[in-house]
């Protein structure tokens, strides 16, 4: 086994208390106003946005720091309408039968259905594959572990920095959504996990009230 190798943490900065709170409380008065919008206008978003966006994901942290992710970006007309073929398909299966009625209860009050014309609309979707695989340096492979833990991380980090630069996000989930691969020319070893939807809010676009509605300190946190 090869020794470590490592160097000085240079990146780190340490605040005063007052600021840390203040950093703290803006971040959070910040990342509340995001919504998850279904609504998108077709109003194109410049890639540079996207690519930075990207990067930060790829900061993450991941189980031994191999990176166990791949981020596929659609903006071709075309293949939005194939991914909204195959997206809507999978999801007529589940909501006409093969849905528990306990999460279709559970669904109701944000209105969600079949239809998926954001998939076509929005400007840019973003597949996001977990790799169960990677290469070693010698080209020999390596299993990734933490791979879920790993891509949800990335995903979070997406997240936040698209909405800073001043976009809104839907997280899809169609199951099973292995259609991905084949559309986004992505190997059987890697697991599409989630269909980011990133662009513009329509004008006059809406939201469910039930999705603002979070939970207090007390309910999501313990101080032991």
């Amino acid at each position: 086994m090869a020794d470590p190798v490592l160097e000085p943490l240079n990146t780190y900065r340490s605040y005063p208390p007052e600021e840390m709170i203040a950093r703290a409380r803006a971040f959070y008065e910040d990342i509340r106003r995001r919504r998850t919008v279904r609504d998108f206008a077709d109003k194109p978003v410049p890639r540079e946005v996207i690519e930075y966006a990207l990067l930060a994901a790829g900061t993450a942290p991941s189980g031994a720091n191999l990176q166990p992710w791949h981020f596929a970006v659609i903006g071709s007309a075309d293949t939005k309408r194939r991914i909204r073929d195959a997206a809507e398909a999978e999801e007529r299966d589940f909501y006409s039968g093969r849905a528990p009625q306990e999460w279709l209860d559970a669904l109701a009050p944000l209105g969600t259905d079949e239809h998926k014309a954001f998939l076509e609309t929005a400007p840019v979707l973003i597949a996001i594959f977990g790799q169960r695989s990677g290469l070693r340096p010698d080209g020999g492979r390596i299993k990734n572990y933490y791979v879920p833990e790993s891509v949800g991380i990335a995903t979070g980090f997406l997240i936040a920095a698209l909405h800073e630069a001043g976009l809104a996000t839907l997280t899809h989930t169609p199951s099973p959504m292995g259609f991905l691969n084949g559309i986004c020319n992505r190997p059987e070893s890697e697991k599409p996990y989630i269909l980011m939807v990133a662009g513009y809010p329509a004008e006059g676009c809406t939201v469910p009230v039930f999705g603002g509605i979070k939970k207090p300190l007390d309910e999501i946190a313990s101080w032991l």
